[in-house]
């Protein structure tokens, strides 16, 4: 999948997490979840790039793909990961799917997500 159609694509998935809102810091496309940003999608416009707190999958991230590395500004240190990929190459669509949702999962509040599942539950 090209860069733009992903970019697309991975905004729309980032938008349905419960409680997640868009917010565009600095000028770039970020989600969050309360006041805290669980991904950052960059510019759609220069290629494509994204970032993800990933504290179960960041060191095979680093290792596993020559396009990931700790992201910038110390983040990294926290397991945040960046991807970079130019408006040529393939986007694999669907690990970096699951990694917003490891990332949403890292950063959402916990104490919702209990009373969901109590909901559920019938609790």
């Amino acid at each position: 999948m090209k860069p733009s159609a992903a970019w697309k694509r991975l905004k729309k998935h980032a938008s349905q997490k419960p409680g997640a809102w868009e917010d565009h810091p600095w000028g770039e496309t970020v989600y969050k979840i309360g006041k805290k940003v669980f991904v950052f999608l960059g510019h759609a416009s220069s290629g494509y790039g994204m970032s993800c707190k990933l504290p179960d999958s960041a060191e095979a991230a680093i290792t596993m793909f020559s396009w990931a590395e700790p992201t910038g500004y110390g983040l990294g240190k926290s397991g945040w990961v960046s991807a970079r990929f130019e408006p040529k190459d393939d986007v694999p669509f669907d690990l970096l799917k699951q990694w917003i949702d490891e990332s949403y999962a890292a950063v959402a509040p916990k104490r919702p997500a209990r009373k969901a599942a109590r909901k559920k539950r019938g609790d």
